[in-house]
């Protein structure tokens, strides 16, 4: 992450120097630079860099997500990192795309013309009926128009969007940089790689040839490569890729009446961890032990948010959960957030950074104790040293960050 923020470290220097040079020049003003500069605080993140805001799809919030357009307008808005989910078409092209089946975020069920390609399938162990990338060449992936994922955000943009590929993005982000003047960073994920090694349709090759023909094969290069299964990322580094990597760390559910996690299938665990016969689950990788077995092939965590700030329901007498909001529903609006993890510490100290998921501003997904501000979340999160945070909204993640800096006085 060095990289990213190099002119706003330099700017904060030299306005430091220059405040020292100023106060020395009307004589004997060494106390007061001296106090100038102990004014600013340091961040908690692990290099002591400002926390980086990363684009969750894309501006998924405003737009059909992991589109060209989502990824331009994350961009306009301001955010250090674009993430893309990546899948494979039929030819081998990595596109950028949440789930293999292109039912849940495209209009194909709307196309009479592949109507015959719907089918059920498993994938990670879930069965699944649709129509999945592996089936379609790019070609006829590009004639898909992508949706909304989510019914509460704008749907008027439906079927105006095509889907886009890796490439198509690395291009993205290398020209606006330029533009710009600033770097942007990349964030692909390697979806379901067991799933597409059974296709025999591997992602991690073509990964690492777009990677090394970007010119981005080094821990300082503009990209970060993440993945829920560990075996995609030690592959990758066995295969001589050096950029930094994320291990994502996931869970099914929470349980409002305890305040823990959950664990089911397809998110109790890996799937490469359960194609091996490993039964550990998700939460084996945030003990210390897990997080130095991490450390061996990885640079940082991307876990889900509740491992860092767990949240519990306000129970009645009967022992269920009140509905706080008064909304009729019992649900996460309902809970309250607990005493945040050591997770985080345990993480900087294991030589990890930590980038948690996913950041929303929706009503339904904030924690009651918020009082529906989502800035309030992303302000917890920052000042517990939080490294990175996935946003559906950069935009918010950025005015939020801007508080957090104004706190530090910076």
């Amino acid at each position: 992450m060095t990289t990213l923020h190099k002119p706003a470290r330099w700017a904060l220097g030299a306005l430091a120097g220059a405040a020292f040079l100023a106060l020395s020049a009307c004589g004997g003003g060494d106390d007061k630079a001296t106090d100038l500069v102990s004014s600013v605080k340091p961040f908690k993140t692990l290099n002591n860099e400002q926390p980086l805001v990363i684009a969750h799809r894309g501006a998924s919030g405003y737009l059909p997500e992991e589109t060209f357009e989502a990824y331009a307008k994350a961009i306009d808005l301001g955010a250090d990192v674009v993430e893309p989910d990546l899948i494979s078409t039929k030819d081998g092209v990595l596109i950028a795309r949440h789930d293999p089946n292109l039912d849940f975020s495209t209009d194909v069920a709307k196309r009479p013309e592949f109507a015959s390609r719907k089918k059920t399938v498993q994938v990670d162990g879930e069965t699944q009926t649709g129509w999945f990338a592996s089936d379609f060449t790019l070609a006829e992936v590009k004639t898909l128009g992508a949706i909304s994922t989510d019914a509460e955000r704008p749907q008027q943009f439906n079927g105006l969007y095509k889907v886009v590929t890796f490439q198509e993005i690395i291009d993205l982000v290398k020209l606006r940089s330029t533009q710009l003047g600033r770097t942007i960073a990349v964030y692909p994920e390697t979806k379901n790689p067991t799933y597409h090694r059974s296709l025999g349709l591997p992602l991690e090759d073509k990964l690492i040839a777009l990677i090394k023909a970007a010119g981005w094969n080094s821990k300082t290069a503009p990209i970060f490569v993440q993945s829920f299964e560990p075996g995609s990322l030690k592959e990758m580094r066995a295969k001589g890729l050096n950029t930094r990597m994320v291990q994502l760390i996931d869970a099914d559910d929470y349980d409002l009446k305890t305040g823990k996690l959950t664990y089911a299938p397809p998110y109790d665990r890996p799937y490469d961890w359960t194609q091996a016969g490993d039964t550990r689950l998700f939460s084996a990788m945030v003990t210390p032990a897990g997080l130095a077995e991490i450390k061996a092939y990885a640079d940082g965590i991307g876990p889900w948010k509740p491992y860092i700030v767990p949240v519990k329901g306000t129970l009645d007498a009967a022992g269920n959960v009140r509905d706080l909001n008064g909304d009729g529903k019992v649900n996460y609006a309902d809970a309250s957030t607990q005493a945040p993890t050591t997770l985080v510490d345990d993480a900087h100290k294991a030589g990890l950074f930590v980038h948690a998921y996913t950041f929303r501003n929706e009503q339904r997904r904030l924690a009651f104790d918020y009082n529906k501000d989502p800035k309030a979340e992303y302000l917890q999160f920052y000042r517990l040293g939080l490294d990175g945070v996935f946003s559906d909204f950069a935009d918010t993640a950025l005015e939020a960050r801007q508080s957090y800096l104004k706190e530090l006085g910076r």
